[in-house]
């Protein structure tokens, strides 16, 4: 399944939840989309729940269905919790790192600097959004920030950074400074109906 790369706030309708983050899909109408959704009830099995939160949070980080569950797959195989860990190895992808430094507005925005070749880790380019930065590693940009606009933007607007990542403005490089603790991330996220989801694949 290819990614989808259509409005992103009819999809956070559908969910019921904000995959940008920022609450503003929800703000104004948050129902489903389309001619029926102000009047339509929501039956939902247990299993129904578990795909929708499967579905959010792939939605969220952006990635297809086949990459998502081969990092659960790799999540499960760690010796920590499974839903923590998956979360973990999704936040460490380099598309979110770039993301959660500022340096783009929107996840597909930070893949999009991505592939045009912008990014640097360690001073290597590297063009794969799926790459797992590990913690350490130094993230900065082939051009001066001042050459690109978009990411000049970004960082007017950007909010408060992520506790465990770094960007020094002046230097223009930033820093993966650790793994995320659970309560650092989305709370609307229940990660155990994922891990119950897989499990029944299983």
């Amino acid at each position: 399944m290819s990614r989808y790369t259509g409005p992103s706030w009819k999809v956070s309708r559908r969910l019921g939840f904000s995959i940008l983050e920022s609450g503003r899909e929800l703000a104004k109408r948050p129902y489903y989309p389309g001619q029926h959704g102000p009047g339509r009830r929501k039956k939902t099995t247990e299993y129904g729940k578990q795909l929708n939160e499967k579905q959010k949070v792939r939605c969220m980080y952006g990635v297809n269905e086949r990459q998502f569950e081969r990092l659960f797959i790799l999540a499960k195989k760690s010796s920590g919790v499974t839903g923590v860990e998956f979360l973990r190895i999704l936040e460490s992808r380099l598309d979110n790192i770039v993301y959660r430094m500022g340096l783009a507005r929107t996840r597909r925005g930070a893949r999009q600097l991505l592939c045009h070749g912008h990014v640097r880790v360690d001073g290597q380019k590297v063009d794969i959004p799926s790459f797992l930065v590990k913690p350490g590693q130094k993230i900065s940009l082939k051009k001066k920030i001042g050459e690109l606009k978009v990411v000049q933007e970004a960082l007017e607007v950007a909010p408060t950074l992520a506790p465990f990542v770094e960007f020094d403005r002046e230097k223009e490089e930033g820093v993966y400074l650790r793994y995320p603790e659970r309560n650092e991330l989305n709370h609307e996220i229940d990660e155990a109906l994922i891990v119950e989801f897989y499990n029944r694949k299983v």
